[in-house]
C-alpha cells in the first residue's frame, strides 16, 4: 500500500509541530506539501530527515513554496510549472518515487473575480492543462495534489447559492479551467471514492477560512485535490479528509487530503 498526502500547511515554521506530530501518526508515504512560506534553505529538512523522509523543496521568501516528502529515495525532480519563464512564484514541484510520478501544486487565490490576479490564475491553470497533458503520455502512476482554489461543484461548498453569482473560488470559468483538466483523462480522486458527509459534515471540505468562526460553523470549501492519470485510478483504495486537524490550536486553514493506492 502507498499512502500519499497533500497538505496547504500555510507556513512551515509555523506548523512544523502540528506537520510532525501527523506524519508520526498518520505515517504517508509521500506528502506533498504548499504554502510553506520559506525559502529552501530556511525549510526543516533536518526535522522531516530525522522523522525519515526525503524532502525536495522550492521555497520562495514569505509566500508560496512548494515540497514533496517521501521515505523512498526522491528523483527526476523538476521545479517550477513551465509556461512562463517570467514567472518566479514557488508553485509547482514534481518528481518520481518508487514508480509513482507526484507533483505538489499551489493554484493562484485569484482574489477577486477579473483582477490582473484572477487573469494570472487563469493563465496558470492554462498552463498546468499543456504541462499535465504532455505528462499523461508517460502511461505513468501519476498523482498531482495540492490546493487548486477551486470548488468544481454545488456540493464542494457549504452555501449553494454561491454558484449563483461570480465570486472566487466558484466562478464559472474557475471550474471550467479546473474541469478541462479532468477532460485530459485525469480522474479527481475525492470525487471517485464518493467521499462525501457522513459521520461529520466537515469530512467533505478541506478549507475554512479563518474568519468569521468558519471552523465552527462549518463554513467550508473543498478546494484541494488529488487528480490521477488512468494507471492511478485503477490502483486507488480509499482516502479522505483529516479534518479534525484544523480544529487543533493555531492550525492551518487547510486539512490534509490523503489517498491510498494499492
Amino acid at each position: 500500500m502507498t499512502k500519499i498526502a497533500t497538505w496547504n500547511v500555510n507556513s512551515i515554521r509555523v506548523r512544523l509541530p502540528q506537520v510532525l506530530e501527523w506524519i508520526k501518526n498518520v505515517g504517508p508515504d509521500i506528502l506533498l506539501l504548499q504554502e510553506i512560506k520559506c525559502l529552501k534553505e530556511a525549510f526543516p529538512s533536518q526535522e522531516f530527515e530525522e522523522a525519515g523522509y526525503n524532502v525536495a523543496v522550492l521555497g520562495q521568501k514569505t509566500y508560496n513554496g512548494v515540497a514533496i516528502l517521501a521515505k523512498n529515495p526522491i528523483e527526476d525532480v523538476k521545479e517550477g510549472l513551465p509556461g512562463d519563464d517570467a514567472d518566479i512564484a514557488a508553485r509547482y514541484i514534481e518528481a518520481v518515487v518508487g514508480t509513482t510520478r507526484v507533483a505538489s501544486v499551489y493554484v493562484p487565490n485569484g482574489r477577486e473575480v477579473g483582477s490582473e490576479s484572477y487573469e494570472y490564475k487563469l493563465r496558470f491553470y492554462e498552463r498546468l492543462h499543456d504541462h499535465l497533458k504532455m505528462l499523461l503520455t508517460y502511461n505513468e502512476v501519476l498523482c498531482v495534489g495540492g490546493d487548486y482554489n477551486v470548488a468544481p461543484e454545488v456540493d464542494d461548498v457549504y452555501d449553494p447559492s454561491l454558484f449563483e453569482r461570480e465570486r472566487i473560488l466558484c466562478s464559472y470559468q474557475e471550474r471550467a479551467a479546473f474541469r478541462k483538466l479532468v477532460h485530459l483523462g485525469l480522474y479527481d480522486a475525492q470525487k471517485q471514492i464518493g467521499l462525501k458527509p457522513h459521520q461529520d459534515p466537515r469530512s467533505h471540505f478541506t478549507w475554512w477560512d479563518y474568519r468569521a468562526g468558519s471552523w465552527q460553523q462549518n463554513l467550508g470549501f473543498r478546494i484541494d485535490h488529488f487528480l490521477l492519470s488512468p494507471q492511478a485510478i485503477d490502483l486507488l483504495e480509499d482516502g479522505g479528509v483529516a479534518f479534525e486537524v484544523r480544529g487543533q490550536p493555531q492550525a492551518s486553514d487547510h486539512a490534509p487530503l490523503w489517498i491510498q493506492l494499492k
